[in-house]
């Protein structure tokens, strides 16, 4: 899966569904044609998702460690070995959060331009 932005994931955080352990990171890579990361993670066998499963980079708690949640899809036909999931959500970063908020707060008190 590739990500715009992966935060602070790391090679063996988990990857989760419906909060389950259900496999771990295995490779991050910079994507020098796409420019952004490829991450590859390996999922146990005794779980099969759907070719149309989205990968989002979440957070435990607000400072936890960073994983990859999956959220299954609605096809019939199954991920399998090798496979690149399409729909992906990268991570949000907290300081990006908070300047956005901080500069929205400041455009709100800018005193507004007569004509």
């Amino acid at each position: 899966a590739n990500f715009d932005n992966i935060g602070g994931l790391k090679v063996r955080a988990p990857v989760r569904s419906a909060g389950v352990l259900v496999g771990r990171v295995a490779q991050i890579r910079f994507d020098n044609k796409r420019y952004d990361a490829e991450v590859t993670f390996e999922l146990d066998k005794r779980f099969n998702f759907p070719s149309d499963t989205s990968a989002s980079i979440l957070t435990s708690g607000i400072l936890g460690e960073n994983y990859i949640g999956l959220d299954g899809g609605g096809e019939e036909k199954m991920l399998k070995e090798g496979d690149e999931m399409k729909l992906t959500q990268s991570a949000v970063v907290l300081e990006q959060v908070i300047g956005q908020f901080l500069f929205s707060k400041a455009q709100e008190g800018a005193p507004k331009k007569s004509e």
